[in-house]
């Protein structure tokens, strides 16, 4: 078992936490370190589980919704999975980020169940385990190749990672990813593995809303963002800046036609940064249809994933989502020529 295949996936980019890590005010910069010292860590452990992959697996039930919430109280990697506070079929309990956890997931579930007909992440059943209050104030969540892990958020700049559905629904779907193209979480092709998480997790947001494409409002972390921070979310795939010179996190960096694409090695090659532009491609396809997104541009886009590989680039991914598109609803189809013109406004 490759390393690569269960890379470690934070929702937090790490430039935001550059940012918040170069912050005058000192309490900013400590919880910027704190988490940017948790990915380091989380990368540590998910390296050596990756070599022994019987320590962190835990069995499933095959062909049913299977939720695991633990409890770390406070505690970091070493202690995964911690205390066992939520399971299937079990009532809420008082905390809302077991609750939140539990639900989302979920949802989630419920999602790749009804509209792809997919049983879990793995589409064999795959429990989803989550674990909740990662040390204190943690601003970050992982996906870290088995399961979901969740801080808190200090308050300030981020609230609990557990608040927001597409959240949950964005790190999840990097599971689904890990098990079907496994795209390598570098380059394009990792940008290509941020996309397809967003993609998803924003569509499980609408679908549980039940929101036409013009009605979605097309964000990501809109349910975590703080009350010192004047960003609305951290991504939108929507054309121009999630948020710009804000006074905590600068100016959102995610370009949205390639010619404005991150050339530079930072943040394993710009998978968080690049990824801005096939979501606004995926945006502006689903627009061009109409009606609800998981329907039609959701069907195009999850059969495109299954068809790429490992090292797929955007050029495979503009190839594959248009013969995808052209499989499903006919060559020069509406939805057909959606794609083909989507691709077309972002520089393909």
């Amino acid at each position: 078992m490759s390393a690569r295949r269960f890379s470690l996936h934070c929702l937090i980019p790490p430039y935001i936490l550059d940012v918040l890590s170069k912050s005058e005010d000192p309490v900013v910069r400590k919880q910027a370190v704190d988490a940017i010292e948790a990915s380091a860590t989380a990368r540590a452990v998910r390296a050596t589980l990756s070599t022994m992959p019987e320590m962190a697996a835990i069995p499933s039930p095959a062909a049913r919704k299977h939720r695991l919430v633990y409890d770390l109280k406070g505690r970091n990697f070493s202690a995964l999975p911690g205390k066992l506070v939520r399971s299937e079929g079990e009532g809420p309990t008082k905390d809302p980020a077991v609750n939140e956890a539990y639900d989302h997931s979920g949802v989630t579930y419920d999602f790749y169940r009804d509209v792809f007909k997919r049983n879990s992440l793995d589409d064999k059943g795959m429990s989803l385990i989550s674990s909740v209050h990662l040390l204190r104030k943690l601003n970050n969540a992982f996906w870290n190749g088995e399961q979901m892990v969740y801080g808190d958020g200090d308050g300030r700049e981020f609230i609990r990672f557990t608040n927001s559905l597409d959240v949950v629904g964005h790190e999840l779907s990097h599971g689904v990813v890990t098990h079907t193209c496994n795209l390598a979480y570098e380059g394009e092709s990792g940008a290509l593995n941020e996309h397809f998480a967003d993609a998803f997790g924003v569509m499980v947001k609408q679908w549980k809303l039940g929101q036409t494409a013009a009605r979605a409002d097309w964000l990501i972390g809109a349910g975590i963002m703080g009350p010192k921070t004047k960003a609305k979310s951290l991504r939108t795939f929507k054309a121009g800046k999630a948020y710009e010179n804000d006074p905590i996190l600068g100016t959102d960096p995610q370009p949205k036609h390639l010619k404005d694409r991150y050339k530079g090695s930072d943040d394993n090659g710009g998978v968080h940064i690049n990824s801005g532009i096939p979501n606004h491609a995926f945006y502006l396809t689903a627009r061009k249809i109409g009606g609800r997104p998981w329907l039609k541009a959701g069907r195009i886009w999850y059969r495109t994933l299954l068809n790429l590989t490992a090292r797929s680039r955007f050029e495979a991914m503009v190839e594959t989502s248009a013969t995808a598109a052209a499989a499903e609803f006919g060559r020069g189809s509406k939805e057909h020529k959606a794609v083909t013109a989507a691709w077309k406004e972002v520089g393909f």
